[in-house]
């Protein structure tokens, strides 16, 4: 989830229901003021997998997915940030040290895309923003796609979560690696990047739609997030970054999110109305999750277009979701 710091902060109120972070679904609390300053925003960096964190402990957990098991790790949010462990603050920390349920969600569904064939990672370029634990992006490690990059708000998350999970989960020959040259004998690349979105793109893999729309190497076949939609004010620049950074023509994205998130006014109709908007992607639901956790749940595909293909349908299918 973590990515984007557009809102101040001040006092906290309950968006989701928390009990501990020992839970995969877990809360937090947004923060909303219009008196204090918008705080300013971390460099973008690049984390190198030799500078994953020592001094935090990391618990090692499985998760189970529809018959695919997956480690996750689990760390103490007041030991990383010196918060409690359902604070979320704008600028600061972004929520990516708790396993939200649309990233699992999305492993599922990319999981059964691949079983049913309408998806291949192998050879593939790929990109998971506001990664968190980083659990859809390892998934296509684990698929053979080419190269996986992770991309969090938060230098510390990477440092003390996202690298720990990759190691966890991934074979010796696609583990990172610490000069990330490619990795061994599959030829993955893995690296992991640290920035809002309004500015990681100078790190990223990006190309200009307007002046290279057909560039076979720029930019990333699939681009992968999940509960990153939440709020009204993040999703221009969330948008903005993912035009830069998929391939085109025909670049996938894989998003999951909850339909609505109630108090700050995003969720996946929100984006889908961003994406129409614009005219250059065409979209698809591919999974559905109401099992009363939570409300709905989300997750759809949206394919980078041609330029001059015109967008047949896509207006109604919008009416018709909204």
């Amino acid at each position: 989830m973590a990515g984007n710091s557009e809102s101040p902060s001040s006092e906290a109120f309950r968006l989701f229901s928390s009990s501990s972070d020992e839970k995969p679904n877990l809360g937090f609390g947004f923060f909303d003021s219009s008196e204090t300053p918008r705080p300013s925003l971390p460099p973008c960096v690049e984390v190198l997998p030799s500078e994953v964190s020592s001094s935090v402990k990391y618990i090692v957990e499985p998760v189970s997915l529809d018959g695919l098991t997956l480690l996750k790790g689990r760390v103490s949010t007041r030991e990383v940030f010196a918060l409690s462990n359902s604070d979320l603050v704008p600028g600061k920390y972004e929520g990516g040290l708790k396993l939200w349920e649309g990233s699992l969600d999305l492993v599922k569904a990319l999981h059964s895309e691949v079983e049913n064939g309408h998806l291949a990672f192998t050879g593939k370029r790929v990109l998971e923003l506001g990664c968190g634990h980083g659990l859809p992006g390892i998934f296509a490690c684990l698929e053979g796609a080419a190269t996986v990059h992770f991309q969090d708000f938060n230098a510390e998350v990477l440092r003390c979560l996202t690298i720990p999970n990759a190691n966890a989960n991934l074979p010796k020959n696609v583990q990172p690696s610490a000069l990330n040259v490619t990795n061994y004998d599959t030829g993955t690349e893995v690296r992991f990047f640290a920035g809002d979105w309004s500015e990681i793109d100078k790190l990223l893999h990006t190309h200009d739609i307007e002046d290279d729309p057909t560039n076979p190497v720029s930019g990333y076949d699939i681009i992968l997030m999940a509960e990153t939609v939440y709020s009204i004010s993040v999703l221009q620049n969330l948008y903005e970054l993912i035009k830069k950074c998929t391939s085109s023509p025909h670049g996938l994205v894989y998003m999951a999110a909850k339909k609505h998130y109630f108090g700050v006014g995003g969720g996946t109709r929100r984006f889908l109305s961003v994406v129409e908007k614009d005219g250059l992607m065409d979209f698809s639901m591919v999974a559905e999750v109401a099992d009363g956790s939570s409300n709905v749940r989300e997750v759809f595909m949206t394919l980078m277009m041609e330029l001059e293909e015109v967008p047949i349908g896509r207006l109604t299918n919008l009416k018709r979701l909204l």
